[in-house]
């Protein structure tokens, strides 16, 4: 029979009182030493030294003596709610760690406490409340003086996974990138000498995190479980490509020879509900007055052509106007006063691979403090569209921190640089943007078709000449790499209603046969051995258009 959760507490030299009087029901393995509590509701709750903490439903952590570790689901008020992500105690005290570690009475927690009260309603004293704002600026905007302060008053007892915290580095700090003491990355940039990686991670809290502002909205039908439906009707394509004068080379595989159209009439079907129908009217009205704005690698470039190619229709020729190709590309509708535009960002840090034309470079190196510089030009758009992970595929990456020396470098596999890249980017979204005035999207990975052998076995080629979509629901590719959805996963978890996710991934596994593979423009001359061998230069990376990215819009357009 299952001993009482305060019994298991006391058990391991924990206060009974560090979970609410209600959290009854709980489970534990004893070999992993996992902890799941289970509370009935959000709830804050005020123990007797004026601190609180606030749960969720559910909190999970690691039981040891005398600590809880890897805790998810307890924040404690520092101002603001910080996460806590150990809890330790001895004979008098009761640590935790949210940001820097934090010490109060024993005594206040030694009982079940069910107090609560609505957030709004403070019961910190005056001096109390002024301590609590400088300990959070500290947090916020000092990081590294707190890990010195937190290093010497630290017992020597503390643990080596809180010390490590030392290598955190605070990202996007704007006084040495606006006073020009940093050298820009551009395609010119070098590494004069590359050091062991230090292990330098980047370390951010969101300012304005509170689980009472609710998790993003539940869809009532997840439009990403489906399958694609072949419509042969009048509504698809949902454009058509001769009659986009904004269409690339790239992407227009019909212009470049391909004889085959039935990847345009190809209808993304959700398995429990119907996707609204495109209508570019109300698309139009959506944008007006407003800028809409696709940051990221040539996927998104895609993307933002499709969104143009489906827009420009009904706005007049003299009405409407394209800026010319460059770093940041704009499309302007008069009668919406609205634009569409795109920014070259592949990496979305800085690198000296952000110029749009001239980025293939034999070494890439990334600032992987700051997107400071593309943020400069997407910061006051009302509609972003962000994505990245293809480019974080080739090789490993240079990195050149912002307190560095200039041409110092440090190299880290393309993996790391993403993870450190997604969560710089998240650091920004975290502080600058209010969802109630700005809409953030995230547009997944998108998936590769380079091995025909994954959906066809024993089979030796890619995508070229491939005429259907694949059918089998469970299929996915070695494109698509699943670690790395788990790290955006948790950076996007941590963002919470500040960004919607667009899951293109698994409805894109499907189109084998979307991909230009030979019909489209090339840059590079081409030999005739190649010529000789088209599966050996197919563009199995890119979609067609029309086609995939279609739909990819009309999923931004039911969320808009």
């Amino acid at each position: 029979m299952q001993k009482p959760l305060p019994e298991l507490l006391k058990e391991y030299d924990l206060p009974v009182g560090i979970f609410p009087g209600d959290a009854t029901n709980y489970e534990f393995d004893e070999e992993t030493k996992k902890l799941t509590v289970l509370i009935p509701s959000i709830c804050e709750v005020g123990y007797k030294d004026s601190s609180v903490l606030k749960f969720t439903t559910t909190v999970t952590g690691h039981l040891e003596k005398g600590k809880l570790t890897d805790v998810e689901g307890i924040k404690t008020k520092v101002m603001i709610w910080v996460k806590v992500t150990s809890i330790s105690a001895d004979a008098s005290k009761v640590y935790f760690t949210a940001g820097m570690k934090k010490s109060r009475s024993r005594d206040a927690y030694e009982s079940p406490m069910s107090q609560r009260w609505s957030r709004k309603k403070s019961r910190l004293p005056l001096a109390g409340l002024l301590f609590m704002l400088v300990v959070t600026f500290m947090i916020l905007f000092n990081e590294r003086s707190i890990q010195q302060i937190h290093h010497h008053a630290a017992s020597h007892g503390q643990n080596l996974r809180e010390a490590s915290t030392s290598n955190l580095v605070k990202p996007n700090v704007p006084g040495n990138y606006y006073l020009g003491a940093l050298e820009v990355l551009d395609r010119f940039s070098k590494c004069n000498s590359t050091k062991e990686y230090s292990g330098k991670k980047i370390g951010w809290v969101d300012p304005f995190d509170d689980p009472g502002q609710g998790t993003k909205e539940e869809q009532k039908c997840d439009v990403f479980s489906g399958k694609w439906v072949f419509d042969n009707s009048s509504s698809y394509p949902l454009h058509k490509e001769s009659q986009c004068p904004y269409m690339s080379d790239q992407l227009a595989c019909q212009k470049h020879g391909r004889k085959d159209l039935e990847y345009q009439h190809w209808r993304w079907q959700p398995h429990a509900c119907n996707l609204k129908r495109w209508n570019v009217t109300e698309m139009w009205e959506k944008l007006r007055g407003k800028r809409l704005m696709f940051v990221g690698d040539s996927l998104n470039r895609g993307q933002w052509i499709s969104m143009v190619c489906l827009l420009q229709s009904v706005i007049p020729r003299e009405k409407q106007s394209m800026s010319p190709n460059a770093h940041l590309t704009i499309f302007r509708a008069e009668d919406y006063n609205a634009t569409v535009e795109f920014l070259w960002a592949p990496l979305l840090v800085e690198s000296n691979s952000d110029d749009p034309v001239n980025h293939r470079l034999g070494e890439r190196i990334i600032r992987p403090d700051s997107v400071l510089k593309h943020a400069s030009k997407w910061q006051h758009a009302d509609i972003l569209i962000f994505n990245t992970y293809l480019w974080w595929r080739q090789d490993s990456v240079k990195l050149r921190w912002s307190s560095e020396e200039r041409g110092s470098c440090e190299e880290v596999k393309g993996a790391e640089g993403m993870e450190m890249a997604m969560n710089t980017w998240g650091d920004w979204i975290a502080n600058n943007v209010d969802p109630n005035t700005k809409r953030i999207f995230f547009v997944t990975m998108s998936p590769t078709h380079q091995w025909s052998r994954e959906w066809n076995p024993r089979s030796e080629g890619n995508c070229y000449g491939e005429k259907k979509p694949i059918e089998e629901e469970s299929y996915w590719g070695s494109g698509s790499d699943i670690p790395t959805m788990k790290m955006v996963k948790r950076v996007l978890d941590r963002l919470g209603p500040k960004v919607s996710v667009i899951n293109i991934t698994q409805l894109s596994e499907y189109r084998k046969d979307g991909h230009p593979s030979v019909y489209r423009k090339f840059w590079e001359p081409l030999n005739e051995d190649r010529l000789n061998n088209p599966a050996s230069y197919s563009d199995c990376t890119h979609w067609c258009v029309p086609g995939v990215p279609d739909v990819w819009n009309q999923l931004l357009f039911q969320f808009l």
